[in-house]
């Protein structure tokens, strides 16, 4: 496709710019969703071949145990890093954002983009305050 066939006039190496950096996040989210998926698949295997059941509760998240939890395969470890995972694809895509938009120069795209992040640090510093 020409560049005048989608559009773009003489600012058209910025907004094809734009366009590739919404491409390579998107793909971003997409590996991350596979990956969030996979491991919370491991963990639900896991908790069949350990006959553990969904109803039974389970383990709370310990971020120092994460790591030899998923080395002993506790199911437990898998389903909490998936969580994590998923949970941390908006936060990536905003800053992944922020950076793009800084790159073209777009003051205004930035200062949104770090004004999200910045609620996001305050809900996720209210839940920490108000849980621990």
């Amino acid at each position: 496709m020409s560049r005048t066939s989608i559009g773009l006039g003489e600012g058209g190496r910025k907004v094809t710019r734009a366009f590739a950096a919404e491409r390579r996040i998107g793909r971003m989210l997409i590996a991350v969703t596979y990956v969030s998926v996979g491991l919370l698949i491991i963990g639900l295997g896991l908790m069949i071949l350990d006959g553990i059941s969904p109803l039974s509760g389970g383990t709370r998240l310990d971020l120092a145990d994460l790591g030899p939890q998923l080395a002993a395969l506790v199911p437990g470890g898998f389903l909490w890093l998936g969580l994590l995972v998923v949970l941390a694809a908006p936060i990536a895509r905003v800053i992944l954002a922020a950076v793009a938009y800084a790159r073209d120069g777009d003051r205004l795209m930035v200062g949104i983009s770090l004004a999200i992040l910045t609620v996001i640090a305050i809900g996720v510093g209210s839940a920490l305050a108000v849980t621990v």
